[in-house]
């Protein structure tokens, strides 16, 4: 199952990759937010993705030991989105090396192993 996630989240960094360099080499960012922001599902799509940045972000700061790493993947989280979400399960899936705790977990892995 490790190896999906590797292989989902590795799918994701090139999608992603992909669709940013299209769209920052051929929309323009201000006239194109601009409609995205005039139209009401834009701004439902906007709060959704959002919602969903900050969720991910959440589960970052939770298993991160460095609070300047979490900063960082949060910053990059809100500016390149889901690219770094997938990016960073795709680095948190090689660094746990299967084991799912640590995947989910991190450095708050020692909460798993403690006395109930």
């Amino acid at each position: 199952m490790m190896k999906t996630v590797k292989i989902v989240s590795f799918l994701g960094i090139v999608a992603m990759s992909a669709v940013l360099v299209y769209g920052f080499g051929v929309g323009d960012f201000a006239a194109d937010g601009a409609l995205i922001l005039a139209n009401p599902w834009g701004i439902v799509s906007l709060v959704d993705l959002y919602t969903g940045f900050i969720l991910f972000s959440l589960w970052i700061v939770f298993r991160e030991k460095s609070v300047l790493a979490s900063i960082l993947w949060v910053i990059a989280m809100m500016v390149f989105g889901f690219f770094t979400g997938a990016l960073y399960v795709f680095v948190t899936a090689l660094q746990s090396k299967g084991d799912w705790g640590l995947f989910f977990m991190g450095s708050r892995i020692s909460l798993l192993k403690q006395p109930k």
